[in-house]
């Protein structure tokens, strides 16, 4: 007895319904021009600020004694920013050493990133600290000294939420720099849980 073996019929394709999600950024105002007028504004804004600091002296790249790279007028935006962005992590009483200690933190960081990232760091705190430039973008029109917390935090909102990509960037910059030189510091892990690296 044989057993055959019919003709076979092509299996029915099987349907396997899938789900598509977008990951494509949603920015319906994003087009070729108003990334040419970002960059020529930051091109414009950077130049100027830089050609405004050599002129007036405020660009000096003499660093404050103590410092490898933060300047005399560099210190001022970080004692008031700092203290804002550690609220709630440090206590009040410990605030002035952890502002003490982040810039120290902050000025080695900067003192070992490669020189063109440096250059453009400074060309950023150039644009904070000059009044031509400070006040429009900053909403901050007296001194660093003067502003309050409240002054402060209008001023992170303001670039976090500006339509203008180079203030975002620099907003993100800033908290980068800041947060990067206080969480590698060992006094910063205990808030946030880190017991220290293992011992070897």
């Amino acid at each position: 007895m044989t057993l055959g073996v019919g003709p076979l019929t092509p299996a029915k394709p099987v349907l396997v319904k899938t789900t598509m999600h977008n990951t494509t950024l949603d920015s319906p105002n994003l087009s070729r021009r108003s990334l040419l007028k970002v960059g020529l504004l930051g091109t414009a804004l950077l130049g100027t600020a830089g050609l405004t600091a050599t002129l007036s002296g405020c660009s000096a790249s003499t660093p404050k004694a103590g410092f490898a790279v933060l300047r005399e007028t560099d210190l001022p935006f970080f004692q008031a920013l700092i203290p804002v962005l550690l609220h709630g992590a440090v206590p009040a009483e410990q605030m002035p050493a952890a502002v003490s200690a982040t810039l120290q933190n902050l000025d080695y960081s900067l003192n070992h990133v490669s020189p063109e990232m440096l250059k453009l760091t400074v060309q950023l705190f150039d644009v904070l600290a000059l009044p031509i430039t400070r006040g429009p973008l900053t909403g901050i029109w007296g001194s660093w000294e003067n502003a309050s917390p409240a002054d402060m935090q209008a001023f992170l909102e303001r670039w976090q939420n500006s339509s203008i990509g180079l203030l975002r960037m620099g907003h993100s910059s800033l908290l980068q720099l800041v947060m990067m030189a206080w969480y590698s510091r060992p006094e910063s892990w205990a808030h946030c849980g880190y017991p220290g690296p293992p011992a070897v």
